[in-house]
């Protein structure tokens, strides 16, 4: 390809906070069309293009069978998982021509199950797994970041069929380690998994693939010591109290207008710590009131109040028609219209601060263990923080980090083909429904996620292996006939072998170097006056890790061993397959 006939255009202004967003908009990769949503140009049609082929190699690797499925679906389908009415706008609806009920596909669980149902009704048929290259849509209300956060995308699914936990397992650990190679091949090998919550996908067990980054939106709970790493939404909270050796009598203490935790703490001479706190939600089925007690300095996880209420759930509004007492809710003498759930953080503590559910006045001396019944049951229902207790090790070595999810896997059960009636014959002639495993990517947020992790200030660092071009030629004054001459030749000769752009363009060194900067490429080429004169070409890679001078009748030859030096320096860093 040469530069002077390539669609785009390149610019310095900066186009985004989001590094990955400003290189990949100025470098003439992507448009925007509307919110959330792009169209992709050359550059980043190629980069698509070497990452499906990674993600079919890799797939078919573990036995995966291609199939597409269809991108709008009839209500029916989602109705028939339930789905339909428990999934909210982000599922795009709207009617067809006949007014019967459509949506666009924002995952393909149902579609999956659709597919399989009834070409798969004896065991002999299992496992199998089927996945797809497909575009979505999923009407995300914050979509940001271009490619990392949109609406319209393009992604790899993939669903798995078991006729046991046992066999589910075994192949779920073989998807997990092709996602390590996928992201290994693609440059990122630093990528990990985490342990996620399930969400709508439903399931017990799931990881999420995260690349570690300041601007990633998930939050990761990682330990150093041990390797546990967990999505916020799923990882354990581990607060250890010390309990003190004498416990103080429950006592009635005015506070007056003091109402949140520090201030009644700064009052009284206390810290968060020693309180216990009160917060009150309202379910959104049908508003009824969820009360919550926790340690003072412990935030409550709404992802894990959801699914142990097993409904959705927002901050309450009216807390007298529960009867509560806002600023002074406390767990002895409530007598509350609500829901009343105790955090494990409560757990051994001793002598705390909590509210008497009297206006202005709070109780001090609140010992759980003492002062609640003996049934009372303790939910890890807290955030974890940084420096609380590994649940895996038992250090106080928990660090929080920022990262953008890559991937996610998910062991999801029966509950699509229950749901669906989707059955087979086993050995015994029973009819029994297929365990499910389901693993995705989303390719164009793993192409702005190596954008953002291989960058410097002046443009993307791509990996050989995804590259849209391996090598660029600069042809410095290709107004120069003899080099023009020499670019050309060159560019024929490297063309039989590696994918080749030439900037054969008229321009200014400074100006073709800057746009080479954002376009990439691995290897560089530069052809000048200068260098033909010296009888040689300048050639560097774009990390800057070589740069020499190189014969010009040995350019070829020297180019080609750099690019595969590129890709073991890759290759060299992707596991095994299991």
């Amino acid at each position: 390809m040469k530069v002077s006939q390539l669609l785009g255009e390149r610019y310095k202004e900066r186009a985004a906070d989001i590094e990955s967003q400003n290189l990949m908009t100025r470098g003439g990769y992507m448009k925007q069309v509307g919110n959330g949503i792009y169209s992709l140009l050359p550059p980043a049609t190629r980069i698509q293009r070497k990452i499906e082929r990674i993600l079919r190699e890799e797939m078919d690797r573990i036995d995966g069978q291609e199939v597409l499925f269809p991108v709008a679906m009839p209500a029916s389908l989602w109705q028939s998982s339930g789905r339909w009415d428990s999934i909210g706008s982000e599922l795009l609806r709207f009617k067809d021509r006949s007014g019967a009920d459509m949506c666009l596909g924002m995952t393909h669980e149902e579609a999956a199950v659709h597919m399989a149902n009834n070409i798969a009704g004896t065991y002999q048929k299992y496992p199998f797994m089927i996945y797809q290259i497909q575009t979505k849509f999923r009407d995300e209300p914050r979509a940001r970041g271009g490619l990392i956060r949109v609406r319209e995308f393009t992604m790899k699914d993939a669903y798995s069929f078991h006729t046991s936990q046992e066999d589910l397992q075994k192949y779920y650990e073989r998807a997990y380690r092709a996602y390590e190679r996928i992201y290994a091949r693609a440059g990122i090998p630093e990528v990990m998994a985490v342990k996620s919550d399930s969400g709508m996908m439903g399931g017990k067990v799931s990881h999420e693939f995260m690349l570690l980054t300041d601007i990633g939106e998930d939050t990761i709970v990682l330990c150093p010591e041990c390797g546990y790493r967990a999505n916020m939404e799923a990882a354990e909270c581990t607060v250890k109290n010390e309990p003190e050796a004498s416990l103080k009598p429950l006592q009635t203490v005015f506070t007056g207008a003091a109402k949140t935790i520090e201030d009644v703490c700064l009052l009284l001479g206390s810290t968060p710590q020693k309180s216990c706190k009160a917060v009150v939600y309202q379910r959104n089925v049908d508003d009824s009131f969820v009360l919550i007690f926790t340690r003072g300095d412990v935030e409550v996880n709404e992802t894990k109040l959801t699914n142990y209420l097993k409904t959705a759930v927002h901050p309450a509004a009216d807390l007298e028609s529960a009867h509560l007492t806002a600023g002074n809710i406390g767990p002895v003498q409530l007598m509350a219209n609500a829901t009343v759930l105790f955090d494990k953080s409560l757990q051994g503590a001793t002598n705390l601060i909590c509210g008497a559910n009297r206006e202005a006045y709070h109780f001090t001396g609140f010992t759980p263990g003492r002062d609640l019944p003996e049934e009372t049951e303790y939910i890890d229902l807290g955030k974890a923080r940084a420096g609380d207790e590994c649940p895996q090790c038992h250090r106080h070595s928990i660090r929080v980090s920022r990262g953008i999810e890559v991937g996610n896997i998910f062991q999801l059960g029966r509950r699509y083909t229950e749901a669906m009636g989707m059955t087979y014959d086993d050995e015994n002639g029973n009819r029994v429904n297929p365990i499910m495993g389901c693993y995705g990517i989303g390719v164009g947020r793993l192409m702005a996620s190596v954008c953002e992790a291989k960058h410097d200030q002046y443009g993307p660092i791509w990996p050989i292996t995804i590259a849209p071009w391996e090598v660029e030629i600069c042809a410095l004054r290709a107004d120069n006939e003899e080099v023009k001459a020499a670019a050309n030749e060159l560019y024929e000769r490297l063309s039989a072998k590696a994918e080749t752009l030439l900037d054969d363009r008229a321009v200014s060194a400074g100006f073709m170097f800057s746009d080479a900067d954002l376009f990439g490429c691995p290897v560089r080429v530069v052809i000048s006056p200068k260098t033909l004169a010296r009888g040689v070409v300048e050639l560097s890679t774009r990390d800057k890790s070589v740069k020499e001078d190189v014969a010009l009748a040995d350019a070829p030859r020297r180019v080609q061993e750099l690019i595969e030096e590129l890709k073991a320096q890759v290759m060299e860093k992707v596991p095994e397959t299991l």
